[in-house]
Parts: structure tokens; sequence; C-alpha cells
């Protein structure tokens, strides 16, 4: 447990970036025809922002028609996990200079396809916390 006894200590935000930056692949909940959907992706921390590669589809449509986003990535080992929740806005790269610094970074399709458009979603809000695991508390009471 952590040093106030609670399973669940909120992290800073130096913290939720380093937990971003470890992992390489989240979920993405966009707002396509007034639902909200889930996609799975991957991506990569850039400055305060994430990069990920799309193709047309669904999910840009929903990105280009509503770009408030949320994204969220876990992470758990055997006693702890962590979970982090990104909220930002959702910008397809157009700037040529952009384009060419997205292109460079180590991002590549998760699935042989094509995926050309780059997507760089900016932070407005981030959270962190680590869950440390362990019995129910109450079941001790149940019979």
């Amino acid at each position: 447990m952590n040093q106030l006894d609670s399973p669940v200590t909120i992290l800073s935000q130096d913290r939720a970036w380093d937990l971003l930056a470890g992992q390489h692949i989240g979920r993405l909940a966009v707002i396509v025809e007034g639902q909200i959907e889930l996609f799975p992706v991957n991506y990569v921390v850039d400055g305060e922002s994430l990069v990920i590669r799309t193709a047309t589809g669904t999910k840009l449509n929903g990105l280009t028609q509503n770009r408030p986003v949320t994204f969220e990535v876990d992470t758990w080992e055997i006693d702890h996990g962590y979970s982090v929740v990104l909220r930002g806005l959702a910008a397809v790269i157009n700037d040529n200079a952009e384009l060419a610094r997205a292109e460079a970074l180590p991002l590549r399709p998760w699935v042989p396809t094509a995926k050309l458009v780059f997507v760089r979603i900016t932070a407005s809000a981030l959270s962190a916390r680590r869950f440390d695991f362990g019995r129910d508390p109450i079941a001790k009471y149940r019979f």
C-alpha cells in the first residue's frame, strides 16, 4: 500500500506522461454519429501530445467531425496497476513541416494496412492513478 494506506494513488503529470510514453497501445474514444465509439490504436508520445496513424473511415470521420477525444491506457503487474486518461483535441496533421516530423516518429501501422493520415491529440487534461491490488475489503463479511 502507499503511505496513506489507500489502494489508489493519484499520480503527477510527469509520471502520467512517463506511463504514456512507456506504452504503445491504448484506446481512443470519439463521437461518431452521436454515439461514443472506442478504437484500439497504437501511438507515440510527442512532447505533450500523442500522435496516431489512421486510414479513412469511421475513426477518422469521428476525429474530424468531433475534435474532443478521450484516450486511455492501462498497465498492470502482479500487485499493482496504472490507468492514464488523456482528454484533448484531435487534429489531422497537414502542415508539411509537422508532417515530416510525424513521419520521423517511431510509429508504424499496427496491422499491415495503409495508414496514411497522421493525427495529433493535444492534451487539455491528463490524469493518472496507481492501483494497489489486494483482497476485497468486505469479503470477510460475506457468508
